[in-house]
């Protein structure tokens, strides 16, 4: 179920699975086909990834990927709970999600852009709450951000970076109108829970491969001449293809779901 490493190196794992005595083996990805995402005419683009994982495996049965229920992270009861307790402070106000951070670099819209997105929409959702999620070493670049929602609202900001596990988080997602962030993990999570998504994505990946699952997302995405490049860090081209976008460029998006 990993990422297409090549045909030899999937042959490699399978001579160790059968070497550690495993006589069935589902989904190892043999051949070009299983490899890689098939254009599909008609949505004329690529597969997602998830739909490539899941035709590998089509012998397990249909994943009916478009069912809802299929993505059922199956949160517990004190999860939820524990994501209703970390909203409090938003009391009965409809809740946008935002997630900042990203590991990678070539992923990272900027500091100053976060700042100057959440500047405009608090002035467009003066009856909302923001709450801000991601891991610990991304809520200082969080609370920069916030700055710019308190410069035009009193309504509570509650950084939950470093303080709830992944599926706790995904919890607060579920309970939020509306999720923003880059492609990330964060995305993923919100995407899983049916929430709507406004997703900020770098072309280092070609299009539609990672894109949050389902109709209801919104994705902004500039398809420059290197897409595709599969870079971490991006000096030569000065990740043009993210900081192309620009912060009304993703109001808009915004403003399509909420409005």
């Amino acid at each position: 179920m990993g990422s297409a490493r090549g045909v030899e190196s999937a042959r490699r794992d399978e001579k160790f699975f059968r070497l550690c005595g495993i006589k069935r083996l589902i989904g190892v990805p043999l051949t070009d086909d299983m490899q890689q995402n098939r254009w599909e005419k008609l949505t004329q683009a690529l597969e997602p990834e998830g739909a490539r994982l899941t035709r590998n495996l089509a012998e397990l049965g249909d994943a009916q990927l478009d069912n809802a229920a299929s993505w059922d992270l199956r949160l517990t009861s004190d999860e939820h709970a524990r994501a209703k307790q970390a909203l409090a402070p938003a009391a009965a106000l409809p809740v946008i999600a935002v997630s900042v951070g990203t590991k990678v670099q070539s992923k990272d819209w900027g500091r100053e852009n976060w700042r100057a997105l959440l500047q405009h929409l608090a002035a467009l959702y003066t009856d909302h709450a923001l709450a801000l999620c991601g891991a610990l070493e991304e809520a200082e670049a969080s609370n920069f951000a916030a700055d710019g929602w308190k410069q035009n609202s009193s309504k509570p900001v509650i950084n939950l970076c470093g303080i709830l596990t992944p599926r706790e988080s995904a919890a607060v997602f579920a309970q939020s109108q509306m999720f923003i962030g880059h492609d990330s993990g964060p995305m993923h999570l919100a995407a899983a829970v049916q929430t709507p998504c406004v997703a900020i994505f770098a072309a280092r990946n070609k299009p539609r491969v990672w894109f949050p699952y389902g109709k209801q997302h919104r994705v902004v995405y500039h398809q420059t001449d290197c897409w595709g490049c599969g870079l971490e860090t991006c000096i030569v081209e000065r990740k043009k293809c993210l900081t192309s976008i620009t912060v009304d460029e993703v109001i808009t998006e915004v403003r399509a779901i909420l409005d």
